[in-house]
């Protein structure tokens, strides 16, 4: 979010999309995948199990964000805007604001109205910020500890107002780099000879999303398989259905022409990735087998996008 409001005002709204996007497909495929494959070899001789409800919630809501992708890209495709150049946006901005009310929505149903179809989940949830703060080696010593494989309850390590501190400061951090990354990304792509679009779509989405992908890791090879469904569904569908409207949204605001034409090639990639996972999670339980075809997924994402020449300019 940090680095798309920085690239945004730079005028750099592909940069924008492939992002979101990216972050989107390595929650779905590598994080939700390593988290299979590892708790999943931790567990050899039975199929870990997740509550399918929620996981039919987000595969719902996560179909909806295709829907608001595809009828824009459709529209410019073939070219059947009422308005051309201005049909497409005005849909896009009415799509936005129709997902992110659809997303207040789900909140209030998650928190309120089905509370205890998500109670494992939300145990976690005020450590949160506590776990995006940790050294990725503790958090893998954690993970591998054979003490942290009981069911015992998990005392604080420190208290809400320091991890609200912690968090503040790590924002505005972040806040600063962010601005020096963005700026980076056009030379890093001519220095390496890499596509702008691998770049965004796979390189920074991995880095971005590193202590999700440890913590989803830890938490399945500790068979708290509905935690790291959490963290790697429930990001996703936070960036899909919250991050990319709100983004448009902020386009809106800063006079950008931000829209939800993500262009046919990422559409099509986000649309089979959310079949893929749906398939997947139909049964409500997961295998080393079943992580392991998410990360092969990935890898074929990745290398479509290396290859993939981006037919827009990155900036607007």
């Amino acid at each position: 979010m940090i680095i798309s409001v920085h690239a945004l005002k730079g005028g750099m709204i592909r940069v924008v999309q492939q992002s979101l996007l990216g972050s989107i497909l390595s929650n779905m495929l590598l994080v939700l995948g390593c988290a299979f494959f590892c708790g999943g070899i931790v567990f050899m001789k039975k199929d870990q199990v997740f509550d399918k409800a929620a996981a039919v919630v987000n595969s719902g809501l996560l179909l909806m964000a295709v829907m608001g992708l595809l009828f824009p890209a459709v529209l410019h495709y073939t070219h059947s805007e009422v308005h051309y150049g201005k049909s497409e946006l005005a849909l896009s901005r009415f799509s936005s604001c129709i997902m992110l009310v659809a997303y207040a929505f789900y909140l209030v149903f998650q928190l309120k109205g089905h509370n205890e179809s998500y109670e494992r989940v939300n145990e976690v949830s005020s450590s949160s910020s506590f776990r995006n703060i940790l050294p990725f080696f503790l958090i893998f010593f954690l993970a591998f500890h054979p003490d942290n494989y009981g069911d015992d309850e998990e005392v604080p390590e420190i208290s809400k107002w320091e991890a609200i501190i912690w968090l503040a400061i790590l924002t505005g951090w972040i806040s600063v780099l962010s601005d020096y990354l963005v700026d980076a990304i056009q030379g890093a792509s001519a220095a390496w000879n890499i596509p702008i679009a691998f770049i965004s779509v796979i390189l920074l989405p991995i880095v971005g999303n590193a202590a999700e992908h440890a913590s989803a890791i830890m938490f399945a090879m500790k068979d708290k398989l509905d935690i790291s469904l959490g963290v790697a569904i429930g990001s996703s569908t936070q960036i899909s259905m919250f991050g990319i409207p709100f983004c448009v949204v902020v386009g809106w605001i800063l006079g950008r022409p931000m829209d939800l034409n993500f262009q046919l090639f990422e559409t099509a990639s986000l649309f089979i990735t959310v079949l893929v996972v749906a398939f997947m999670l139909q049964e409500g339980t997961s295998n080393y087998f079943k992580g392991l075809m998410l990360v092969l997924c990935y890898l074929i994402v990745a290398a479509s996008f290396f290859v993939h020449v981006d037919p827009s300019p990155v900036r607007e």
